[in-house]
């Protein structure tokens, strides 16, 4: 009985290890804290292949954004269309209002071959009671 623990063990730990290595061969996926983001943020900044992505509404994006934000509107019908434009290879850092609608974009950008994506977790809400800086209009 104890010898079938230890082989299930050892099976669970494999079934493990293999899914880890899959998900590294994918690409790789960050949820990173304001603050952690924002020290991202600042490292990354003349960096053209780093693209911060705001996935609200355009009306909540102009209402304030994190600067240097492109808006790409989740609820928009052609919002797979204008993911399709852009660089796959780039790393994204994807944010919303609290996390919802950053998690589906960030979901349907692994489904389209994006490899590289950081999301804000808890979405700009959480950025700005952090004292983070945002700015607004276009």
């Amino acid at each position: 009985m104890q010898r079938q623990r230890r082989w299930l063990l050892l099976f669970m730990v494999l079934l493990g290890l293999i899914g880890l290595a899959a998900c590294a061969s994918s690409g790789s996926y960050r949820q990173v804290s304001p603050k952690t983001a924002y020290k991202l943020l600042q490292e990354k900044a003349q960096d053209p292949n780093f693209v911060i992505l705001d996935v609200r509404t355009p009306e909540e994006f102009q209402a304030g954004h994190i600067q240097g934000a492109i808006n790409i509107n989740l609820y928009a019908p052609d919002f797979q269309q204008q993911l399709a434009q852009l660089d796959r290879d780039k790393t994204y850092f994807v944010y919303c209002r609290s996390g919802n609608r950053s998690r589906q974009a960030v979901q349907i950008m692994q489904k389209m071959g994006f490899r590289n994506i950081y999301e804000l977790q808890g979405g700009i809400v959480n950025w700005v009671q952090a004292g983070l800086p945002v700015v607004s209009g276009q």
